[in-house]
């Protein structure tokens, strides 16, 4: 009973000093992983799928493609340096993957990719493809991968609290904590996910608009999404919200979002 006791307050311990405050969206997040580290990881592994995409001929093939993700990328990352002032020293960079996958991403510290998938099966107009990835770069301006990270890390832990406490009763828990983690997964992981993606909609839609995009394209995009996927997954087992929930809260941040945009175009 003691080993329990004291695991248990190392587990609290671990929740109550691993969370912070997100100062772009006022959330507490878990961090027990920093950006730093996150960010780390993320060069590493980045540099590694570069060189293999590169022995594949799947990197950059297409100069055109590269020429316009690049052109796109680079005033969101003004604004998200705009947001986040600390992103100035990340070490951005973005690259076209040949993949069939409808998909795009950025890991935390800038690492960023688009497939060629999403660029055949949407044909994304520029203001759609800025909406993809002012989306995608939202997720490393809130440090998701680190909180991601970091939660995994926590639900590791809290199996292994689990089959300890059985082995003190007498119990062996041992061959549940795969089902553990499955379910720990669904209630611990995946609505943290879902909340994740809506804040990533509502700050990369920002991002966009401020940028000199048109916000509207958010919409027109994920209905494209939609159409290409042929239906969605039900949004409680999803690690994005509902498709049509999505759009619709696209559709009310767009509009006033409307006069951001009007007012960035008319920037010289």
């Amino acid at each position: 009973m003691p080993t329990l006791k004291l695991t248990s307050v190392a587990l609290l311990g671990l929740a109550l000093t691993a969370c912070a405050t997100n100062k772009i969206t006022g959330r507490s997040q878990a961090m027990l992983v920093s950006d730093d580290a996150a960010a780390q990881q993320s060069y590493q592994a980045y540099s590694q799928l570069l060189s293999q995409a590169a022995q594949k001929r799947a990197l950059d093939d297409d100069p055109y493609q590269l020429t316009r993700v690049q052109s796109i990328a680079k005033p969101l990352i003004q604004q998200a340096v705009k947001l986040r002032p600390e992103a100035q020293g990340w070490r951005w960079e973005v690259h076209v993957l040949k993949s069939s996958e409808v998909n795009a991403w950025c890991m935390a510290g800038g690492k960023m990719a688009v497939y060629t998938g999403l660029l055949q099966k949407i044909q994304p107009t520029d203001d759609e493809l800025a909406a993809v990835m002012g989306h995608e770069i939202s997720h490393a301006l809130l440090s998701h991968q680190a909180e991601k990270i970091s939660r995994a890390q926590m639900q590791k832990a809290g199996i292994y609290a689990g089959v300890l406490a059985g082995a003190l009763f007498g119990v062996n828990l041992g061959g549940m904590a795969t089902l553990a983690d499955s379910v720990a997964t669904l209630g611990l992981q995946l609505p943290n996910s879902r909340e994740a993606e809506s804040e990533a909609d509502k700050v990369g839609i920002e991002l966009a608009a401020k940028a000199g995009f048109n916000p509207e394209a958010a919409v027109t995009l994920w209905q494209k999404m939609i159409k290409v996927s042929g239906g969605g997954t039900p949004e409680w087992l999803s690690t994005h919200p509902d498709p049509q929930s999505r759009i619709a809260a696209m559709q009310v941040m767009a509009k006033n979002l409307m006069p951001v945009y009007e007012a960035a175009r008319k920037k010289p």
